[in-house]
């Protein structure tokens, strides 16, 4: 590829750091020495490198190991405030920070894009793109523009695949994502998870499979080792120039997983269905709140009178759906909360037939067969002891319910408090 697709994760000025002003003997021969010894030489001239960032009192790759060391997921950087970290959900600001100038702005664009990437984003006000720290982590880079200036957002990504495990994921998800073929939508706000849900996942077949599995992201977040399955993942811009090239490639690549990404307009629907329909396991995200809303929102990108076929499809496809959102935990991290629709034969028939309340009756009636609705996957969170009650109350759908819930089955006393128990029975509705 040309320049412009040169890869941020190889770019060598993050192994640098700015040059230090030179010091050391005057450069003259010996013999001026005897002549130069008496005058007062000049200073010494301050070395400029070329490319280099200027020297500010905190670079993006501090920011980055400070965020690290807090356990934030998110750093937010603006023209005209302080930087700020999400930690735990919260908007924290950095101690270390101070107010970022447009100068200060520019030298952190020099530190993490290439030029190509600079120019790019002068052109378009946007930009994506993601930022390599070996041994370290990655971070996924948004850089855009802001009434103040300009403003950069990165997450952090480990280097280390999560497992479902250790991210206390209901092992259901290890029977789903070992299917042979279908649809598996991962639902969610933004920041929700999704990605890291869908990268455990991936571990989890590259652990006990031998597969293909092929990955289209934009960008890379985690990056996968092949195992037991080869694993072969492209990003947008890098390497493959569009979205749509990949897709309509991705065929032809012997794949028997595939990882699309977000379903976001019709041509993407269109491949993951047909892909599904022909012997492939797919799985997209969404941003729905819930499962039940996952179906019409895939209806909405098709015209109402190409519907009643697409509800067909989209059902026949599917495999699960899986909702989620991330609560504060009693320990300082987070945990995903999710609801998990399975598309089992009855389930099947509801979704065809639009049958939206009977099907939520059915979730929450087959937690035996690994079903969940969301107040039933908090209320074993609270119960447990993960997280607090007031955190349970912010996430439900209905407080209400999840009210009758926690006073049907109470606290584990081995789990929890006798105050925790007590607000878990006497909380109100908000």
């Amino acid at each position: 590829m040309d320049e412009s697709t040169t890869s941020p994760l190889q770019n060598p000025k993050l192994e640098h750091l700015p040059a230090k002003a030179m010091t050391g003997q005057n450069p003259m021969d010996n013999s001026r020495v005897s002549s130069v010894m008496r005058c007062s030489p000049p200073p010494p001239p301050v070395l400029q490198v070329v490319g280099q960032p200027p020297l500010i009192s905190v670079t993006v790759q501090q920011m980055v190991r400070d965020a690290y060391a807090q356990q934030a997921s998110d750093i937010h950087v603006r023209v005209g405030e302080v930087p700020r970290f999400r930690i735990r959900g919260h908007m924290v600001v950095y101690s270390k920070g101070e107010i970022v100038s447009p100068q200060t702005f520019e030298s952190y664009l020099t530190e993490v894009l290439t030029p190509s990437q600079r120019q790019r984003f002068t052109e378009t006000k946007e930009l994506d793109t993601g930022i390599f720290y070996p041994g370290f982590l990655r971070c996924r880079v948004n850089c855009f523009e802001t009434l103040t200036g300009g403003a950069m957002v990165l997450r952090l990504i480990t280097l280390e695949v999560p497992s479902i495990d250790s991210l206390r994921l209901p092992a259901v998800l290890k029977d789903i994502v070992s299917k042979k073929q279908g649809l598996i939508l991962v639902t969610g706000p933004t920041g929700s998870g999704k990605s890291t849900t869908i990268a455990s996942m991936i571990r989890f077949l590259n652990e006990t499979a031998q597969k293909h599995i092929v990955t289209i992201e934009d960008p890379i977040e985690y990056v996968h080792t092949s195992q037991k399955c080869l694993i072969s993942q492209r990003e947008v811009g890098l390497h493959t120039y569009e979205f749509h090239d990949a897709l309509r490639s991705v065929l032809r690549e012997d794949p028997d997983v595939i990882l699309i990404g977000e379903m976001r307009d019709r041509i993407t629907v269109d491949t993951a269905l047909k892909a599904a329909q022909t012997g492939h396991l797919v799985l997209g995200t969404l941003h729905t709140k819930n499962a039940m809303a996952v179906i019409n929102r895939l209806l909405n990108i098709y015209n109402p009178d190409e519907q009643a076929a697409m509800r067909v499809q989209i059902v026949d496809s599917l495999v699960a759906v899986i909702a989620q959102q991330l609560i504060p935990t009693t320990d300082a991290r987070r945990v995903a909360a999710m609801e998990i629709l399975l598309n089992t034969p009855t389930m099947q028939d509801f979704l065809l037939k639009g049958e939206d309340i009977q099907a939520y009756q059915l979730m929450e009636d087959s937690t035996s067969d690994g079903m969940q609705v969301m107040n039933h996957a908090l209320c074993e969170l609270m119960l447990t002891g993960q997280i607090r009650v007031e955190d349970a109350v912010n996430a439900s759908p209905d407080v209400g319910d999840l009210r009758r819930r926690a006073r049907n089955d109470g606290y584990n006393p081995s789990q929890s408090t006798r105050r925790e128990k007590q607000e878990a029975y006497n909380f109100t509705p908000r």
